[in-house]
């Protein structure tokens, strides 16, 4: 048996869907958006489609701010480079929360920045901090900084 060692690249284009492609417009712009449930009242950010507990389709946009709280965390410690590629957008050490924006029901998952990992307590107050130059994905958000 041979084995050749070399990169396949299989180029491709994502296709987010509707709710995730109304919501990474306005992040593009520098807001952020939930979808509630007409039904049960749930505020759903990141946005979906569907409605969790009922079951009924979504529609109804919400503007939210770019405040919110810790829900919880944790720190990567790890490092998943591997020779071909690295599959974090960060060198860890970095922080992960999920961090629920006010008026949401839910919680988005991003990287905590500006503060040390011995000080970051669940329920502390954070900001979203944007990129100059955003391009319609999750990472437009750089991370959320306490405020």
């Amino acid at each position: 048996m041979h084995v050749v060692s070399g990169r396949l690249y299989v180029p491709y284009h994502n296709w987010y869907g509707k709710a995730a492609n109304y919501f990474f417009s306005k992040l593009k712009e520098g807001k952020f958006v939930g979808i509630r449930c007409g039904k049960c009242d749930v505020v759903y950010m990141p946005p979906r489609s569907i409605c969790g507990r009922c079951l009924s389709s979504l529609d109804e946009w919400v503007e939210l701010p770019d405040e919110g709280e810790l829900m919880t965390y944790t720190i990567v410690q790890y490092d998943y480079t591997t020779p071909f590629h690295s599959y974090q957008p960060l060198k860890p050490p970095y922080i992960l929360g999920i961090i629920k924006l006010d008026g949401a029901s839910t919680g988005l998952c991003h990287f905590i920045g500006e503060v040390e990992p011995k000080d970051v307590k669940i329920g502390m107050r954070l900001k979203a901090v944007l990129r100059e130059e955003r391009k319609g994905e999750i990472l437009d958000i750089k991370y959320f900084r306490p405020i």
